[in-house]
């Protein structure tokens, strides 16, 4: 096996690869859908995506994940029931994320409400923020491999997995992995679409 197969090996990221997760998210999510509603000029976007990711990488329930050389990042939250991955209060969340990213910083705050109403919290799960694949590598089975990694161990802690798929292709490939939405998708003002999926362990 080598990393210009589909079946190279994912590995956890160490300290020393942070960037190169930040760095493989910032491409892999250029033309997405909600990023792109985010961030709707393209040199902002390239500029202030690391600084999101940034944040989840350190998150302390964080773990990041690489494949390839690398071609594919992901990052993983590990919540106890109760817990989300929300650490601003809602009434200061907007003026907090003006300061880095600017008016773009408003259209991200009330993604970010919108989606924390919705994240469930009532038993321990595994949450997915984040997970892609550079352009000219997408469909080569890169992020169905970093999927079956992580949900494999989480299938033998017994823990469910959360996400919210931002686009109609990435919904299909979690579909395939056993996730089913978890009620009618979130949309904020003129936002895409995003649909909260869940997924039960597997015995």
């Amino acid at each position: 096996m080598t990393a210009n197969t589909p079946y190279a090996p994912v590995r956890q990221a160490d300290g020393t690869e942070r960037q190169a997760v930040v760095d493989v998210l910032t491409e892999a999510f250029m033309s997405d859908p909600v990023v792109c509603w985010i961030f709707p000029e393209t040199g902002e976007r390239g500029r202030l995506q690391p600084f999101f990711y940034r944040s989840l990488v350190t998150h302390p329930a964080g773990e990041a994940y690489l494949v390839g050389r690398p071609e594919g990042a992901s990052v993983w939250l590990t919540l106890a029931a109760g817990q989300t991955p929300y650490e601003q209060h809602p009434d200061t969340a907007e003026a907090g994320l003006g300061a880095v990213f600017g008016e773009n910083g408003a259209r991200l705050a009330a993604l970010g409400q919108a989606l924390a109403q919705r994240h469930p919290d009532r038993e321990p799960h595994v949450y997915l923020p984040c997970m892609g694949v550079v352009s000219g590598r997408q469909g080569a089975g890169l992020g169905s491999a970093m999927l079956r990694h992580r949900l494999a161990r989480a299938d033998a802690d017994g823990l469910p997995a959360y996400l919210e798929a931002s686009s109609p292709r990435s919904r299909a490939l979690y579909l395939r992995h056993g996730f089913e939405d978890l009620r009618e998708p979130v949309r904020v003002a003129d936002s895409p679409l995003l649909w909260p999926m869940w997924r039960p362990p597997h015995r």
